[in-house]
């Protein structure tokens, strides 16, 4: 008789991540896609919904409240120019394929998704959960 582990991570109780390993993707749930994401204008640029010109040319400000009202920016911390984007409903980055659990834009993914887990709440530590 074989036995399943399900492992349920709390994603607010950091002791409750496992430690990163190779491979550990291939099974998660994209637990990691659905925690705030903290932007930079630069990421906005890579990830193709602020041109170069754009992010030149205006304030901050006027493009977090023009993603803001096109539901990519959630919010945006003017002092330190940090955009967080937008999550669907059920937590979810916008980027999450529903079915796959991948990135949408992976190869154009901000700074934040491409340090975790190196950089983080948990350093090292993953909130993984299976299906």
């Amino acid at each position: 008789m074989s036995t399943v582990i399900h492992h349920f991570s709390d994603l607010d109780r950091t002791g409750t991540w496992l430690k990163y390993r190779n491979g550990l993707c291939d099974s998660c749930m994209a637990t990691c896609c659905t925690m705030p994401v903290e932007v930079k204008l630069r990421d906005l640029v890579r990830m193709g919904v602020v041109d170069a010109f754009e992010a030149e040319a205006e304030e901050p400000k006027q493009i977090a409240k023009r993603l803001s009202k096109a539901r990519i920016v959630e919010q945006f911390n003017f002092k330190h120019g940090i955009f967080t984007l937008a999550r669907r409903a059920n937590g979810d980055c916008l980027y999450l394929d529903a079915e796959t659990r991948r990135c949408t834009i992976y190869e154009q993914r901000p700074d934040t998704c491409r340090n975790h887990p190196r950089i983080g709440p948990r350093p090292g530590f993953c909130a993984y959960r299976t299906k």
